[in-house]
């Protein structure tokens, strides 16, 4: 599998045969990395996505959480271009194509969205 950036839609190719996903955006990848890392900090249990237990995670500097976290928003974030929705944690994330937008929810309530355009 290889990932294409082209005119900011990340398209992502099958070796297989050529099956195409993405997430269209029009803002900076940086500054949506940027919002979706906060917006996945927020998620309570959002470590145990990546199977770090809660012993593990108390142990970690804030920046090294920040960096987790920042990966876990890169993995979703592409994860997202081919499934629209993504539990993390007790969380849900969205991906809302119609809206141009990612939408972080916790609890039946929005907590977080993170705008595309």
């Amino acid at each position: 599998m290889f990932i294409v950036n082209i005119i900011d839609v990340y398209l992502i190719f099958d070796l297989d045969g050529v099956s195409l996903v993405g997430v269209r955006h029009a803002r900076e990848y940086a500054d949506i990395l940027a919002d979706l890392t906060e917006a996945v900090l927020q998620i309570p249990d959002g470590h145990l996505f990546i199977d770090m237990t809660t012993e593990e995670w108390g142990q970690l500097a804030p920046e090294e959480r920040r960096e987790v976290m920042e990966a876990l928003a890169d993995d979703v974030f592409f994860g997202l271009g081919e499934d629209p929705l993504i539990r993390v944690g007790s969380a849900a994330v969205a991906y809302d194509s119609k809206f141009h937008r990612i939408v972080v929810r916790m609890k039946e309530q929005i907590a977080a969205i993170v705008p595309l355009t």
